[in-house]
């Protein structure tokens, strides 16, 4: 279940479903019986009663469903409705007909004394932001939240946009929901993640095989995604053939950023790992790692010469590399053979004066040969065209980003978001908090070219090191430093080893 679906697609699962004879109202049925498997699981017969603040469409019906299946089970129950029950259509109405308990109108002040509250106002569909009597409910829904009493969200937290995360004005803060056949965007991009709390995914007898019709683009990010593409060494495997990768160094004075990428490559997994440095920086590079071997390159001309042994096959530019026309001058260099390329930091800030020139560099190479991996900011200045409009899903400025480029593009952040020129999209949701630590991105970037290195393709290596670097955050733990990652990565690799079956 790793496919997430826009709330574009999950009209189609229902639509796909109802033509195939499955009724309406049975998978508002099953929807409704759901939410109330997990509220009753949440509360004692005897509290105080649960309130449902139904709004007027489907996801109200889900909410009349749990309110009739929850009264049938024995707890006290009301319905706290926004607008008219005349004016309820199709199975909503339905739903509401079935419902013999109180109904009342939705007001603030009618949840006091409730014990736990449902909020079926509003779905995953919801594009524009809620206002008025909408939005004075999902006030006093937070309030009670903030107090002690646990809500219950349906299918999304009322006034989160499903496709993109975004906050419409208001949102309700759950403490859990309840959603149906695949999670979407929302559950998983900030802010709307922050909002739902434990999040549980219900069958309601949508057959899976609508997906085969659907093509959904979208997808979590986890091992599921990528382990077919994943490189398990070989027995009889010699470094060579683990790959050979290439960190391009900076300076004398930024060399850090070069030698985590390094140590990230090596960790996890290329066989041989060179640092490209300057003359006045050999020894400090040098000095910085037994296990990373180090190259005198000045300029350009330097890196292609190095770049000349064939068995190089990936390689790193950006991180402590400087802006200007020397690191566009080796991008280009890098980008001129058939080597996987990823590009960080400077290496991507240096063309934000000229994008054009860096895209065409990338589109005469080999389709998926090249990673970017910009931060926002960066993203901003070199996408200057797909940077907008406000609102729009972060995984759809990707998407046009990867087509602009040609690259597999990584947007870093909390919610990861990484996307190739066909559109896939992976969405990570494993980062902690203390991954904001200078040095993070250049050892993800090291992760991603250590991958490349072992022969993966772009985007399955790109999604790889993202969850990597969320895995080794989690293993290093509070009060992590960049250093830290690659040495964790150990751990993780040991548990999806033992996940994928080639370990012990």
């Amino acid at each position: 279940m790793i496919e997430l679906l826009t709330p574009a697609e999950m009209a189609q699962a229902d639509r796909f479903t109802i033509e195939s004879g499955v009724p309406g109202i049975e998978l508002m049925e099953n929807a409704g019986r759901a939410v109330a498997d997990v509220v009753a699981q949440m509360c004692q017969r005897n509290a105080p009663p649960i309130a449902v603040v139904a709004g007027p469409g489907n996801n109200g019906g889900d909410g009349f469903v749990a309110a009739r299946v929850l009264a049938g089970r024995g707890f006290r129950v009301g319905v706290l409705l926004l607008g008219e029950r005349e004016r309820l259509k199709g199975d909503a109405a339905e739903a509401a007909r079935r419902w013999t308990g109180p109904t009342n109108p939705a007001a603030p002040e009618a949840l006091a004394g409730a014990g736990i509250i449902v909020d079926a106002l509003f779905g995953a569909g919801l594009d524009r932001p809620v206002e008025g009597r909408a939005r004075d409910m999902i006030h006093a829904m937070n309030l009670a939240m903030n107090q002690g009493v646990p809500v219950v969200a349906v299918d999304l937290p009322s006034g989160i946009n499903g496709a993109s995360g975004a906050v419409m004005g208001a949102a309700v803060k759950a403490a859990a929901t309840v959603t149906f056949f695949r999670r979407k965007p929302g559950h998983v991009l900030l802010p709307g993640r922050t909002h739902c709390g434990s999040v549980t995914v219900a069958d309601i007898g949508i057959p899976s095989s609508v997906l085969q019709r659907i093509q959904p683009r979208l997808a979590l990010n986890v091992p599921a995604l990528w382990a077919g593409q994943f490189r398990i060494p070989a027995v009889d495997a010699h470094k060579y053939a683990r790959g050979h990768a290439v960190v391009v160094s900076g300076g004398l004075a930024s060399t850090g950023a070069a030698r985590l990428g390094a140590r990230g490559a090596l960790r996890s997994g290329a066989g041989v790992v060179n640092i490209a440095s300057p003359h006045d920086a050999l020894a400090v590079n040098a000095a910085g790692s037994l296990s990373v071997m180090v190259r005198q390159a000045d300029d350009a001309a330097a890196l292609s010469a190095l770049l000349a042994d064939r068995r190089i096959n990936a390689v790193l530019l950006g991180p402590g590399g400087g802006i200007g026309p020397g690191m566009r001058e080796m991008v280009l260099t890098a980008l001129s053979g058939e080597r996987a390329v990823v590009l960080d930091a400077d290496a991507i800030t240096s063309f934000s004066d000229q994008p054009e020139v860096l895209f065409s560099a990338i589109k005469a190479r080999p389709i998926g040969g090249t990673i970017l991996t910009p931060h926002e900011g960066e993203f901003g200045r070199l996408f200057k065209a797909v940077s907008g409009p406000a609102g729009a899903p972060k995984y759809e400025r990707v998407q046009a980003a990867a087509v602009e480029s040609g690259a597999v593009v990584v947007l870093k952040g909390p919610d990861t978001v990484a996307s190739t020129h066909d559109g896939r999209v992976s969405i990570a949701e494993n980062a902690p908090p203390w991954l904001a630590t200078a040095g993070s991105g250049d050892v993800l970037a090291g992760f991603a070219t250590g991958l490349l290195a072992q022969g993966m393709p772009a985007f399955e290596a790109a999604s790889a090191a993202v969850w990597l670097h969320g895995e080794a955050g989690g293993e290093a733990g509070p009060g992590l430093i960049a250093e830290d990652l690659p040495e964790a990565l150990r751990a993780v690799y040991r548990r999806l080893f033992v996940d994928l079956g080639v370990w012990p």
